[in-house]
């Protein structure tokens, strides 16, 4: 395969990942937007630091759109698993603002509306940016799936279980694998899909340690907050 095509055949199947991080990126910038609109302050910081949060997800869109021509930067693996990991990392800071704000700051001066919502945007993105690193660890990743059969599969979807049942050639996509995070944020376990490599099971371990903590913590604040 030529350099080029083989260029432009790798962003074909990471371009299925951009609606994806298009609502992930969409949840932060409104939620800057309701921080800005209705004074809402975290630990002190300013209402656009949801937007830095949310600058690594708009890189990986800029950079899938430039990818069709070829201009993009994040053709390898590398690179694109970069930019992922610092979206991870965007919202475990995400997490530690509101968990620094339950400490930090007292009922009177804490809305729970405030906390309800970042919350939800918080957890929002958790599902999709998770299931977006289970996209791209399992099985070699997008491009490796999309052109040989699944040998080494990070995590066994119940096709993978019972082939009869799925489609021709199915292969798992990025909304197979936000569901999979969906379902471990919301579980706290695994439910219909199983992750089989150590790598895939801490992925998923802190993805629902995140979880956890987002609803049992903050979410039980937030009520308390309300009642008052």
């Amino acid at each position: 395969m030529e350099a080029g095509s083989d260029h432009e055949a790798r962003y074909e199947v990471r371009r299925e990942a951009a609606s994806a991080v298009v609502i992930a990126v969409a949840v932060l910038i409104a939620l800057a937007f309701m921080s800005w609109k209705n004074d809402w302050v975290l630990v002190e910081l300013p209402w656009w630091s949801w937007l830095v949060l949310a600058l690594p997800g708009l890189v990986l869109c800029v950079d899938l759109w430039l990818g069709a021509r070829q201009l993009g930067f994040a053709g390898t693996r590398v690179a694109a698993l970069v930019l992922l990991v610092s979206i991870v990392l965007g919202n475990l800071v995400g997490v530690a603002f509101l968990v620094g704000a339950l400490v930090a700051t007292s009922t009177d001066d804490l809305s729970g509306g405030h906390l309800l919502f970042t919350t939800a945007a918080i957890w929002s993105v958790n599902v999709i940016v998770f299931g977006l690193c289970y996209w791209d660890i399992d099985d070699g990743g997008p491009f490796e799936r999309a052109n040989n059969e699944r040998s080494t599969p990070d995590f066994r979807f119940p096709q993978d279980e019972t082939p009869e049942v799925a489609p021709p050639d199915w292969k798992p996509r990025v909304w197979d694998y936000i569901f999979v995070a969906l379902t471990s944020a919301s579980a706290f376990s695994p439910t219909d899909t199983m992750p089989l490599t150590l790598k895939a099971k801490l992925l998923v371990g802190v993805e629902e340690v995140v979880s956890l903590v987002l609803i049992v913590l903050v979410t039980a604040r937030a009520v308390s907050v309300l009642g008052t």
